[in-house]
C-alpha cells in the first residue's frame, strides 16, 4: 500500500527548476542583472534560441523580470524578481554540496 502522496507545489518547482539551464540561469544573476549577451556568454554550451526560451518560461513563471530602456540601441536586462532571488539559499547549498561531493572528472 502506498500512503506517500507527492505535493503538487514540489511538483512544480521541481518541474520548472530541473529544466535545463533554468538554475543557472538564475546562479548567474544572482548577481545582479545581465544583457543577454553576457548571460550567454557565462554560459558555455548554450545557444541562443534556448536561452531565449528559458527566459520567457522563467519570465512567465514569475522568476526573472525582462526591463527595456528605450535607448538607442534599446537596452534590455534580466533580473531576479523576489521570487527569484529566494532560491539564492537553495543554489548555495547546492553549491556548498558539490564542492564537498563532486570531483571533476571522476565517476563517483
Amino acid at each position: 500500500m502506498n500512503d506517500f502522496e507527492m505535493c503538487p507545489r514540489f511538483e512544480k518547482a521541481v518541474d520548472v527548476l530541473s529544466k535545463r539551464w533554468v538554475a543557472l540561469i538564475v546562479f548567474v544573476l544572482m548577481n545582479g542583472p545581465r544583457r543577454f549577451g553576457e548571460i550567454e556568454s557565462c554560459l558555455s554550451n548554450l545557444s541562443g534560441k534556448v536561452l531565449s526560451d528559458r527566459l520567457k518560461e522563467m519570465e512567465n513563471e514569475g522568476i526573472i523580470t525582462r526591463t527595456v530602456y528605450p535607448e538607442m540601441p534599446v537596452r534590455i536586462e534580466y533580473s531576479l524578481t523576489d521570487k527569484g532571488t529566494a532560491l539564492a539559499p537553495i543554489l548555495g547549498e547546492i553549491s556548498n554540496w558539490s564542492t564537498e561531493w563532486i570531483k571533476i572528472g571522476a565517476t563517483k
